[in-house]
């Protein structure tokens, strides 16, 4: 494989996008891939990035009047923003008064799916191939790929959401109550029908259609972009008059592909965060008057964070 191939994916698209191993036992065990490189270094960037994003919107002294409340840099600033946006827009017109609870891990969730696919934007295996020789020869790799490409990455990202939507219905209904939603309110005579489909929906359905969703987006994206690189390497040294039109047609088709997957990325991460506040949302009984308290609470709690 020369230089160019290695570059433009002329070989195998879906290489640079699939996960590659790094260490295996004699027995073809996985130990280490370049996928789990990838989360270790989100995690890293999510622990040292959330500490210094927590000194930058910390509250000054008093010395300092107004000023103090003031967030100390523009990149911190923008983090905010969508930190309360996510909570006062998205979270807590459907949760309303758990949503300090449980805003905590959401957030989690959004800027962990977020990181990692940006992470697997960065040609971070091309790198690390072009350095080392000898492990683009043998197909491995210590770091890169894209982690949520990886259907276990992100069955494992469902499967916590699926703990986390049940057992905050438990706890909001009790075990009687939780089994009491699945009934659906229909007649006991149907209960053998609807209750297992109830439960098959909220225990697998729901965390499996958030695992393939965010895996199939992920996948497709960043396969179609790696196809546009492997035509230009494809008609590499066949005459100008070739290769010109094919590699300008596929630059700027892969430039259009990479802001589509800028905000594939937002996006995802985005909606898995979303549904999983609607499926906690679905499982939560509010009669009429708590919920108008609710909303008006929390309206009236927006407006004072706006003035504020």
């Amino acid at each position: 494989m020369n230089l160019l191939s290695l570059i433009l994916a002329a070989g195998d698209p879906d290489q640079h996008v699939f996960n590659h191993p790094f260490l295996k036992t004699s027995s073809g065990l996985w130990i280490w891939s370049g996928n789990m490189g990838n989360l270790v270094l989100s995690a890293l960037i999510l622990i040292l990035g959330g500490l210094w994003f927590a000194k930058q919107v910390k509250v000054g002294p008093e010395a300092q009047g107004v000023d103090r409340w003031v967030t100390k840099n523009r990149f911190a600033h923008l983090i905010e923003v969508i930190c309360i946006y996510l909570r006062d827009e998205v979270v807590r017109p459907l949760i309303h008064d758990r949503t300090d609870k449980l805003m905590p891990v959401l957030w989690t969730i959004f800027f962990f799916i977020l990181v990692n696919n940006l992470l697997g934007l960065v040609p971070i295996l091309d790198i690390v191939h072009l350095t080392s020789p000898s492990l683009r020869g043998e197909g491995r790799t210590f770091l890169g790929g894209t982690a949520t490409q990886n259907i276990w990455v992100t069955g494992a990202l469902a499967v916590l959401a699926g703990i986390l939507f049940n057992i905050a219905a438990i706890q909001r209904l009790g075990v009687s109550g939780y089994c009491k939603h699945l009934t659906a309110g229909a007649p006991v005579l149907v209960w053998p029908l609807i209750v297992p489909l109830e439960l098959f929906g909220q225990v697998l359905i729901k965390p499996v259609a958030l695992a393939v969703r965010l895996f199939a987006n992920m996948t497709a994206g960043h396969i179609l972009l790696a196809t546009l690189f492997m035509f230009v390497a494809q008609v590499w040294g066949k005459g100008i008059e070739v290769q010109g039109p094919v590699t300008i047609i596929s630059v700027l088709g892969a430039i259009a592909i990479l802001l589509l997957e800028l905000f594939v990325a937002l996006l995802q991460a985005f909606i898995f965060m979303f549904l999983t506040t609607v499926f906690i949302s679905l499982m939560d009984h509010h009669d009429e008057h708590h919920t108008d308290h609710e909303h008006g609470h929390a309206h009236g709690e927006g407006h004072a964070h706006a003035h504020a």
